[in-house]
C-alpha cells in the first residue's frame, strides 16, 4: 500500500488521500446521525441550503464506493502523468480550476430553473420565506416532508399543479452535488488534447485512441445534460463544464507557453 502511494506524485497523492479520508468520515459520521453529504455537498447558489465553503468541499465528497473508485482510478491513471509533466503547482491549479468551472456551469441552468419555480410558487400564494425556513431547519428528509406537508395543508385551495412545482423545487434546492467528476473530466480533456493517439482498452479488450474515446464520452454527457437524464442522480452538466474548462486551459497554456508546454 505504502509503496503504491510512494509512486504517485505529491499533489495527486494528497488529493487521493483527502477524497478517501472524507469518504470514510462520511460513513463514520453517518453512524452518529450526522449527514456530511448534506453539509459538505454543494447546492445551487440560490438554494436555501447553499453555503460558500461548499464550492470547494463538494469535490472531495462522493456518493458511494463505486463513485469514489471510478473517479480516483481515472484521476490517478491520468492525473499522475499530467502532474509529472507539468509539476505540482500547475497541476494543482488545473485541477481546482476544472472543478470550479464544472460547478459554475452546473449552476447556470439550475439557478434559472429555481428562479422560474419561485415565480410560479409565489403566484400560487406560497410563502417562500416560510418554505425555505422549513428546508433549512429540517434535520432529516422525513422531518422535512412532514413539516412541508403540514404547511401545505394550512394553505387554502392548493392545486395539483402547485404540488408538482413544489416537488420540483424541493428536488432542485435539496439535492447536493458531490464528487470530483468535474475535475476528472477536465483531466480527461487535457489528456486527450495532449496525447490524442494514446490508446485505451475499452472493456479491457478494444483499443480506442484517447481523442475518440474522450470525444465520444463528452458528446454523450452533453446529450445526457439535456435529454432524458432526469432521475439518474448524475450531474452530467458538471462533467461537461469540467471538460470545457480543462480544454480551454490547455489550449490557452499551449498558445502562450509554446516553449515549455507540450
Amino acid at each position: 500500500m505504502f509503496s503504491f502511494l510512494n509512486n504517485i506524485p505529491q499533489v495527486t497523492k494528497n488529493i487521493l488521500i483527502l477524497n478517501v479520508l472524507l469518504y470514510l468520515l462520511t460513513y463514520f459520521f453517518e453512524g452518529q446521525g450526522i449527514d456530511l453529504h448534506r453539509s459538505l455537498g454543494a447546492y445551487y447558489f440560490n438554494s436555501p441550503l447553499f453555503q460558500p465553503f461548499q464550492v470547494v468541499s463538494h469535490f472531495f465528497m462522493h456518493g458511494g464506493l463505486i463513485h469514489l473508485f471510478l473517479n480516483m482510478w481515472l484521476f490517478i491513471m491520468l492525473g499522475a502523468n499530467l502532474e509529472r509533466l507539468w509539476g505540482p503547482k500547475r497541476f494543482f491549479i488545473f485541477y481546482i480550476a476544472s472543478a470550479l468551472g464544472a460547478f459554475v456551469l452546473y449552476n447556470i441552468i439550475g439557478v434559472y430553473q429555481i428562479e422560474q419555480l419561485k415565480t410560479v410558487l409565489t403566484a400560487s400564494n406560497i410563502n417562500l420565506d416560510v418554505f425555505n425556513n422549513i428546508i433549512k431547519n429540517s434535520s432529516s428528509q422525513s422531518e422535512l416532508l412532514s413539516n412541508a406537508k403540514n404547511y401545505l395543508l394550512s394553505l387554502p385551495d392548493i392545486s395539483i399543479s402547485s404540488l408538482d412545482q413544489i416537488q420540483k423545487y424541493l428536488s432542485l434546492t435539496m439535492t447536493p452535488l458531490v464528487g470530483a467528476s468535474g475535475a476528472v473530466f477536465g483531466i480527461l480533456a487535457a489528456f486527450a488534447i495532449l496525447f490524442p493517439n494514446t490508446e485505451f482498452l475499452l472493456y479491457f479488450a478494444i483499443p480506442v485512441k484517447a481523442k475518440y474515446l474522450v470525444g465520444a464520452y463528452f458528446i454523450w454527457e452533453l446529450y445526457q445534460s439535456f435529454n432524458g437524464s432526469e432521475g439518474d442522480n448524475v450531474a452530467h452538466l458538471a462533467h461537461v463544464g469540467g471538460a470545457i474548462v480543462g480544454a480551454v486551459i490547455i489550449l490557452f497554456w499551449r498558445k502562450n507557453d509554446k516553449q515549455n508546454f507540450w
